[in-house]
């Protein structure tokens, strides 16, 4: 339902505040019925004309962390991918272990010759006889989309790969698909070059049931920015270590101890990295 209250989007543009949306988002962030109806009314009574979406989405998680800190994890992805940075390599290794995780032999930041020239390639994503060519495009502010240029330039890219590979006797069977995967959004006319030129896209909320967002709530596989019982010096030392998702920390938590957490704070991570694996 929306109020008459106008809010500002990370874009600039105005809306009517959408309650619903907000209700939306608390649930699939595992809130239960009473936690959200609890934080709905902290909202509303709060709301005010001219209240950004980070305004919001800041209270509520703040209400949400005071009840149970996985759940307000969960809120806070998108918050989290976005300070898997400020380079886009430890969004790279993210997106490769979400696919290893779901079965895909993974390369991360390889070298691969074309027709023409070599190219880097982000993720390479194999299963059986199909594999993945995947450019990763990270953004560390809101608001920001991935206009036409990009697959322009990766549809390119693709191809002087491919026609080098299909003439590889190693190759002789493979199909090839190439693919970009952004924290954020694309422009209207980058999803349009997409599904034309036959380039696979996934953003933050695109497509609607097959977007990053759906992938990671479906295979709870968040990214370790999400955490809210380790401070940011220590996150920042675990992404230099190579530790970007909770899985990891849930199978060798001697990574806490590696980058200097106290053994007394220890139990407290692993509580919440449980609830949210």
């Amino acid at each position: 339902m929306s109020s008459n209250h106008l809010i500002v989007k990370a874009s600039g543009e105005k809306e009517h505040f959408d309650i619903s949306k907000l209700e939306n988002s608390l649930k699939r962030s595992g809130a239960d019925d009473f936690t959200v109806s609890q934080v709905l009314q902290e909202i509303t009574d709060w709301i005010f004309n001219g209240a950004t979406t980070r305004e919001i989405y800041k209270r509520a998680f703040n209400a949400l962390k005071k009840k149970k800190l996985s759940t307000a994890a969960r809120y806070s992805l998108k918050k989290g991918l976005m300070e898997l940075g400020p380079s886009g390599y430890p969004f790279e290794h993210f997106i490769g272990q979400l696919l290893k995780y779901q079965g895909f032999e993974v390369q991360v930041g390889v070298m691969v010759q074309g027709q023409c020239i070599s190219h880097e390639v982000d993720v390479v994503a194999t299963s059986g006889n199909k594999q993945n060519l995947i450019e990763c495009k990270f953004y560390n502010t809101q608001g920001k989309f991935a206009n036409v240029q990009v697959p322009l330039y990766i549809r390119s890219r693709v191809d002087d790969i491919i026609k080098k590979r299909k003439a590889l006797p190693e190759y002789k069977d493979t199909e090839f698909y190439g693919w970009i995967i952004t924290n954020t959004r694309f422009t209207s006319d980058a999803e349009e070059f997409g599904k034309c030129s036959g380039l696979h896209l996934m953003g933050w909320d695109y497509p609607t049931t097959h977007s990053l967002k759906a992938m990671i709530e479906k295979n709870s596989y968040f990214p370790v920015t999400v955490l809210n019982s380790i401070e940011k010096f220590y996150l920042k030392a675990l992404l230099k270590n190579g530790i970007v998702v909770c899985h990891q920390i849930q199978q060798n938590p001697n990574t806490l101890l590696e980058v200097g957490i106290k053994e007394s704070k220890i139990n407290r991570i692993l509580n919440e990295v449980e609830a949210l694996c």
